[in-house]
């Protein structure tokens, strides 16, 4: 994600027939194999294309007698068959002589580079027209399945006596440079934790439950309470970069200008693998890793709260996702994982459209301009322009040294750190992660800060206005009441629907972009990540409050766990985000508590008055301009009251 490079308004169109014969070649690019095909290997489908010569078609030859036609042929086949004998001897002869190597050169192998996943061409998967496509020959279901009796649901979060942790992600491969070369750990050093939004979410609980304030809180229940609910909230899986000039593709974008232009540059050292190095990924779509992700985040959540299923007696539980290719294709992973294969009448998944102005609190910013207006939602500019020049000086001038024909800026450092992120969750490696130090990822970790806190949380004039609409679908599910008035991002159509939005089941869940889910924290007051206030542009602030990297990685999710507690009568909520318990203390009316616990009452409360405090038509819709930089804060994710009008530079 580059600075400007922002999770929303693209929509792919979804192709129902894979085998369709299409000349988009950029339709499904999560179907591109990233390996070139070998010199001279010919494809199949290609083949049969082949038209044949203008001579040889049909109705372009004179009609002939049978005896003619063969009479004209007889040269031509005895030239065939002596070919096919002299073919043979020399099949014979090169079998007897090089029998050694003949294994090794008869079938064609994949040209795959050392350096880097390069080529001129990028391979597309699957082939447009498989000569064994014959479904009829493969079906899906022969029968004689064999016993299948099931057993209990899961219900680990109630059962296990500790809460299970994985860290790491054996796919993934470190720099060497950092001291490692395994997914999990990289030495003393985890690059992967330095990552921002491009950080991947398998984490120890613990360490973030310390982070977020309460030392020792665990997920499981506390001792006397009963989890009776769970609304779960979750980001999608790892992708490629979306649509943009900004960012990673702005690498390419450069190395093919100087082409162009006949510019001679050439790379040394650390850098001599750009000598080779062709742009690998795709656009805005799951990787592959992604995929994974959210089949193993559905798996996790079966095992933790299955016995949250066996209240659906009589329906189904209704999932939710936005159209937008990956955030579907998340949901679809994160089914089996959690339904198992296959998923077809295990649940009802609602696709919600992803587009310009339709109302879908998963991508409030559709309908509110201001999310997109300059002056009010770029206020991040300023900030990681500011920090790139500062923490990047040196590593530009190093990487300069290594480049003869090319001047390599601070922004095209920054860049570079971003394709080692996207490299690696899409590749499993890259060599862009060993250009730079520990401490310059730990910059690029605190850049990627400033650009969520002040374009998308607490620092952003438009960040708690988007986040109204899930609070309010949020209250309506707690409460068992339909929204009363649809005044911002909700949808009536579907909210004011008991079964496209049902108000009375046990487990809730929605997949959603890191924008979004940053959103709604900031309009729930979870107050505690803003406590250390604003954040500088010009050095890294000990023991800061706010970490994109804990909030918002691939895959985030916040689980809001409803629970029946032995020491209280009220219902009780608390917060989870990715394992880690959360304070409730920045809501009115919710007291401290070493568990994260808040009555349901209280916490309602306090959404509602969020709720009518909160002026969709001024913050989205309102004529009001903020200062660049410090001239002008927010800590709560608000514009300047409308009562102050506009805000003047």
């Amino acid at each position: 994600m580059g600075p400007d490079d922002v999770e929303r308004g693209y929509v792919r169109p979804i192709a129902h027939d894979q085998y369709t014969e299409s000349t988009d070649v950029t339709a499904d690019p999560e179907e591109q194999a990233l390996l070139p095909a070998p010199p001279g290997y010919a494809i199949a489908s290609q083949a049969a294309d082949i038209e044949p010569r203008s001579d040889e078609k049909a109705g372009s030859r004179p009609p002939q007698t049978q005896g003619r036609k063969w009479t004209k042929c007889l040269p031509y086949v005895a030239t065939f068959a002596a070919g096919i004998a002299t073919c043979l001897a020399a099949q014979r002869l090169s079998h007897s002589s090089h029998s050694d190597t003949q294994s090794q050169t008869s079938i064609p192998q994949p040209n795959i580079l050392a350096d880097s996943v390069s080529g001129s061409s990028v391979f597309h998967f699957p082939p447009s027209k498989p000569t064994n496509w014959q479904p009829s020959l493969f079906p899906t279901n022969v029968g004689y399945t064999g016993p299948t009796p099931t057993g209990n649901e899961p219900g680990l979060i109630a059962t296990a006596p500790a809460y299970p942790v994985h860290t790491g992600a054996p796919q993934l491969v470190g720099p060497s440079s950092l001291g490692g070369v395994k997914g999990d750990k990289v030495g003393s050093f985890d690059i992967f934790k330095h990552w921002g939004n491009l950080r991947h979410t398998f984490l120890n609980f613990t360490e973030k439950s310390d982070n977020f304030g309460l030392p020792g809180a665990s997920p499981e229940a506390p001792e006397g309470c009963t989890i009776t609910g769970l609304h779960f909230l979750h980001r999608h899986g790892a992708r490629y970069p979306t649509s943009s000039r900004e960012g990673p593709e702005q690498v390419r974008y450069l190395l093919e200008k100087a082409k162009k232009d006949g510019v001679k540059w050439r790379a040394t050292g650390d850098l001599s693998f750009l000598n080779t190095w062709d742009f690998p990924l795709g656009n805005e779509l799951l990787t592959p890793f992604g995929r994974q992700q959210m089949y193993d985040l559905g798996v996790t959540l079966r095992i933790k709260y299955g016995f949250l299923l066996q209240n659906f007696t009589d329906t189904l539980p209704v999932f939710r996702t936005e159209s937008q290719d990956r955030m579907l294709h998340s949901a679809m992973n994160f089914a089996v994982g959690f339904f198992g294969y296959p998923i077809e009448g295990k649940y009802l998944q609602s696709i919600t459209y992803e587009a310009w102005g339709v109302n879908n609190t998963l991508a409030p910013y559709m309908t509110c301009p201001n999310s997109g207006a300059a002056g009010k939602a770029d206020r991040h500019k300023p900030y990681v322009s500011e920090w790139i020049s500062v923490y990047l000086k040196d590593a530009a001038a190093r990487l300069q040294g290594q480049l003869k024909g090319l001047e390599i800026t601070e922004r095209d450092a920054y860049n570079f750190q971003e394709l080692c992120a996207y490299e690696t969750v899409a590749l499993g490696y890259s060599k862009f992660c060993e250009l730079f130090t520990e401490e310059e990822w730990k910059g690029f970790n605190y850049a990627l800060d400033l650009f969520f806190w002040y374009g998308h949380s607490f620092g952003s004039p438009v960040a708690r206005v988007q986040g109204i609409g899930y609070i309010q679908e949020l209250v309506a599910r707690l409460t068992h009441t339909p929204i009363q008035t649809h005044n911002s991002s909700t949808n009536a159509t579907l909210n004011d629907n008991p079964i496209t939005f049902p108000l009375h089941q046990p487990l809730y869940v929605d997949a959603t972009h890191e924008v979004v889910v940053l959103n709604i924290i900031t309009a729930l007051g979870l107050n505690t990540f803003a406590k250390t206030g604003p954040l500088p542009s010009d050095h890294i602030p000990e023991n800061r409050s706010f970490y994109a990297s804990r909030l918002a990685p691939f895959g985030t999710n916040m689980q809001f766990q409803l629970l029946s507690c032995a020491a209280t009568p009220d219902p009780q909520i608390r917060i989870i985000i990715n394992d880690g318990v959360t304070p409730l203390t920045g809501i009115p009316g919710c007291p401290a508590s070493r568990d994260g616990l808040c009555s349901v009452e209280s916490f309602v409360n306090a959404q509602k008055q969020t709720i009518s405090d909160t002026d969709w038509n001024w913050d989205c819709h309102g004529d009001w301009t903020v200062p660049a930089g410090t001239g002008w804060n927010t800590t709560s994710g608000t514009p300047p009251p409308k009562d102050a009008g506009r805000v003047r530079r």
